[in-house]
């Protein structure tokens, strides 16, 4: 139930704020680990994860301590000057990730724009297409981000319209259509990139058919097009691998890439859980032969790339390896699974469970004009101590941080379990 103490903090956004965003009932004061507490007191199990930007859990001490004492150093030069820390850290991600260069930025959104700017360069000296004839082929349901250049090509009409003139350039076919995608290759030669989602979060966690991403990569190598994989809330551990484009390998160290099931990009993104959700910080990674296009004056921005991030990143990427969080997401995520398609089995609200590692959705069963019934159904989780919260309306997605234990994710599959059972029909 929302108390005064809760009401005031919302009526302050309601007066003061934009309306842009339409959050679940709750102000949150406080987080450690897998949870949040709220204003008065209430402990939560946190199932978003800041949209997979917590992955190694509520502030985390040791990132939390680097932090501070980075703080306390040198937060920002700009990249008119060089600072101590920049340069290991795109050493340490380059040989992380196995790519020869990277660029950094700050959000997800910017992390795409650059790789946008990156493919249309290179198709223009690399491959030869003719001046501001490039075109970069998306998927439909696709999500990555709201500036005015990547609304140009959603999906979402609730994300696009009113805000053009749309920027061109682009080519929506089918997700997880690989006969589609190999035909607008081969019948336009202007073609510079695919952009591509390995599971499409926003969209109600979309997984494609096991080979989706290999072959769609054999076919970009066959037509001399980059494959761009956007990796920005799948990737850092989230499905059970390093990158949700490493398929199902082992991960007992980092992403094995010399296992046959990683599929390299040209250019990957990353982003959210590579600040371990303390910081925006976002990069994009491709080799030299790609990179190169980018000189002096071309690309940047003034706080990316600063010490703060690059001493966060750095830190953020060895607690995901030495706390084995990719294993963890892979085990925890097959239990979640199972014990919800227990329940599915019996159940006539929830259709489906669908996911990778600790990114799942459950789709509820709702034909009605308005969705409303998993809005409600995550009012009752919140109730019960759960943060979740739907998209596309009969959808809800389930992801805790990486850290969760198995103890604590049966709990929350019982809090599911039970909350749901509250809506099953009585007749």
């Amino acid at each position: 139930m929302e108390t005064n103490n809760t009401n005031k903090y919302i009526n302050l956004e309601k007066k003061y704020g934009a309306r842009d965003y339409s959050p679940i009932p709750v102000v949150l004061k406080k987080g450690k680990g897998v949870f949040m507490w709220d204003v008065d007191g209430k402990k939560y199990y946190d199932f978003l994860s800041a949209y997979s930007a917590v992955n190694q859990g509520h502030c985390h001490p040791r990132i939390l301590r680097e932090m501070k004492k980075q703080a306390g150093q040198l937060t920002l030069t700009s990249r008119a000057f060089h600072n101590n820390v920049l340069g290991k850290y795109m050493e340490i991600a380059t040989q992380y990730f196995g790519f020869e260069r990277l660029l950094p930025m700050n959000t997800g959104a910017e992390g795409v724009e650059t790789a946008i700017k990156i493919a249309r360069k290179w198709g223009y000296l690399k491959k030869g297409i003719p001046k501001d004839k490039a075109q970069i082929v998306v998927c439909t349901q696709n999500f990555h981000g709201r500036t005015t250049t990547v609304i140009s090509f959603s999906s979402d009409a609730n994300s696009k319209d009113y805000f053009g003139p749309h920027t061109p350039g682009f080519i929506e076919i089918e997700y997880n259509n690989l006969t589609l995608l190999e035909k607008t290759l081969k019948e336009n030669k202007n073609i510079t990139a695919f952009l591509v989602e390995p599971i499409q979060g926003e969209a109600g966690v979309n997984v494609p058919d096991e080979d989706f991403i290999s072959k769609a990569k054999g076919i970009c190598k066959k037509h001399n097009v980059l494959f761009i994989v956007d990796e920005i809330q799948t990737g850092m551990g989230r499905t059970g691998s390093l990158l949700a484009a490493c398929g199902n390998c082992s991960c007992e160290n980092k992403c094995e890439r010399q296992k046959k099931t990683y599929v390299r990009p040209d250019i990957l993104i990353l982003g959210k859980a590579l600040s371990g959700g303390f910081y925006p910080i976002s990069a994009v990674l491709c080799d030299d032969e790609i990179m190169e296009v980018i000189q002096p004056g071309q690309h940047g921005s003034t706080f990316g790339g600063n010490p703060m991030a690059s001493r966060i990143a750095c830190i953020a990427l060895e607690v995901l390896q030495e706390e084995k969080l990719m294993q963890n997401a892979r085990r925890l995520g097959t239990i979640f699974r199972e014990k919800i398609n227990q329940y599915i089995s019996e159940s006539k609200v929830v259709i489906k469970v669908r996911g990778k590692g600790l990114l799942n959705a459950i789709i509820i069963n709702d034909d009605t004009k308005d969705k409303k019934l998993a809005w409600d159904i995550c009012i009752v989780l919140k109730e019960k101590g759960l943060l979740a919260k739907p998209t596309h309306g009969n959808i809800i997605r389930f992801a805790p941080p990486l850290v969760i234990t198995e103890k604590q994710i049966n709990e929350c599959i019982q809090i599911i379990c039970d909350t749901l059972r509250q809506f099953e029909p009585t007749n």
